[in-house]
């Protein structure tokens, strides 16, 4: 990311590793405050360790995307600790690995 984004706080669903976990450092690395979300906990913390190493703030809160009581929390959680939200890289995945076109309405909906 070669924008600058100092001042700007990003969520990153996903982020206790592969993509997401990238994608926070990336974030950490152009300026932005990133909350980490993720079922994993230790994973999630280690991430928050790493955007800290990359010279940014973070915070790890712990979400399971498909409950919305969860989403609602990580927003609130974001708002109260950052009092703002610029971004948001939706990369939480869940469920079978099967190709888009043979899943059912109700996997889409998930």
């Amino acid at each position: 990311m070669s924008q600058n984004m100092n001042g700007k706080v990003a969520i990153v669903t996903g982020g206790s590793s592969g993509i997401g976990r990238a994608c926070a450092i990336e974030f950490a690395k152009a300026g932005a405050k990133v909350v980490v979300a993720a079922r994993r906990e230790a994973e999630g913390e280690e991430t928050v360790s790493q955007i800290e190493a990359a010279g940014s703030q973070g915070i790890f809160v712990k979400t399971d995307v498909t409950v919305t009581d969860q989403i609602e929390n990580l927003v609130n959680k974001t708002l109260e600790t950052y009092n703002r939200l610029d971004y948001a890289c939706n990369n939480a995945g869940f469920g079978k690995s099967i190709p888009l076109l043979e899943r059912s309405e109700s996997e889409w909906d998930a």
